[in-house]
């Protein structure tokens, strides 16, 4: 199997995965002890806990607090309903985690409108009165980064909070400047799945959304896991270390693939992406029957959150493109262990199945 799904989860890093196994002993050890208990044990378990928090903070700007979450999804919920916002505005291109909870709260939401390289104009006015701006950094679907600085400018001067969906960005290019409130997930990083973060900027107060014995600075009730959090913390430092070699791998596994498949149309700004992203699309490409003839090779349509609906991408159409033209793209995602002749190889096999189909 060939995996090109990045954007969906990444593998686990090793060192990520060595870090937690202490966290995880059976009764003969004490590293199933609860982080929450005073005892010796549980305050053991604790230091592990905050030793990642810091790991997971060295990832994101300074002047802010990390509450760990279940994953990026629970952050974004914590931070639009627990900041209490009113009149919300969002990108067109936003995860569903952001549009969903927006429109469950502001059923009148203010969409940003995206060109067709998938950018949202840094000119775009924001209304007076908006309580809330979202603008995610790396989208997940075509991988285009939006100039997020900007916008949190914009939405301060309008008297907004800024929040920036950070997941498909973080550990690889440097973190949002100026949001108020970033989301990440570990599993997007090479770490475990089941945990993320809510950066909160110093001074910002929010509502919790779940009560019970007040952990996580009382935003997040509920018994934290050293073990993911010790995974988390270690697979943040990792990118942080290697932010730069990992980037440099993904720009020859992109020119690789970009190679092969030269005939396909990218979907998405080329100069302003998170290259590890490679969406493209083929007109009258039958998108359904090419996974099918490949099997072997591990690539996307998409969000995950979103396959199998049978409804084109709404990423896709807020770039303009048709139904058919949105369910004729494909996603690739490729990362630090995506090895260079098993691109080559998928692209390859891609390529000629489509060519089978005759488009």
């Amino acid at each position: 199997m060939i995996y090109l799904d990045y954007q969906a989860t990444t593998p686990l890093a090793p060192e990520a995965r060595e870090a937690m196994l202490p966290w995880l002993g059976g009764p003969e050890a004490v590293g199933f002890a609860n982080p929450h208990s005073p005892h010796r044990p549980g305050r053991a378990a604790a230091a592990i806990v905050e030793v990642a928090r810091d790991q997971v903070a060295a990832l994101l700007p300074p002047g802010g607090r990390v509450i760990f979450t279940s994953g990026a999804t629970e952050a974004i919920n914590l931070a639009m309903a627990g900041s209490r916002a009113r009149n919300l505005a969002v990108s067109a291109i936003e995860h569903a985690a952001v549009l969903d909870t927006a429109r469950a709260l502001d059923p009148a939401v203010s969409i940003l409108p995206v060109n067709a390289e998938g950018l949202v104009d840094p000119a775009t006015k924001i209304a007076e009165g908006t309580g809330l701006v979202a603008v995610m950094q790396v989208n997940n679907e075509i991988g285009t980064i939006q100039p997020v600085e900007a916008f949190a400018r914009a939405a301060h001067a309008a008297g907004a909070l800024f929040l920036c969906d950070a997941v498909q960005g973080a550990g690889k290019i440097a973190a949002p400047v100026g949001a108020d409130l970033i989301a990440i997930s570990a599993h997007k990083l090479y770490g475990p799945k089941g945990i993320g973060a809510l950066w909160v900027r110093d001074g910002l107060e929010l509502a919790p959304m779940m009560h019970g014995g007040g952990q996580e600075q009382g935003l997040r009730s509920g018994t934290l896991s050293p073990a993911l959090c010790a995974g988390f913390g270690v697979a943040a430092s990792l990118a942080a270390a290697r932010m730069e070699e990992d980037a440099a791998r993904v720009e020859a596994l992109w020119d690789a693939a970009r190679a092969v498949l030269a005939r396909w149309t990218l979907n998405g700004s080329s100069t302003d992406r998170w290259r590890g992203n490679l969406n493209l699309r083929l007109p009258g490409l039958d998108v359904a029957r090419l996974m099918s003839d490949l099997r072997n090779v591990a690539f996307s349509t998409g969000s995950a959150c979103a396959s199998g609906s049978g409804r084109p991408s709404h990423v896709l159409k807020a770039l303009g493109l048709s139904d058919s033209g949105a369910k004729a793209s494909i996603r690739l995602g490729f990362g630090r262990y995506s090895d260079l002749g098993e691109l080559k190889d998928a692209c390859i096999r891609i390529e000629a199945a489509a060519a089978a189909q005759g488009v």
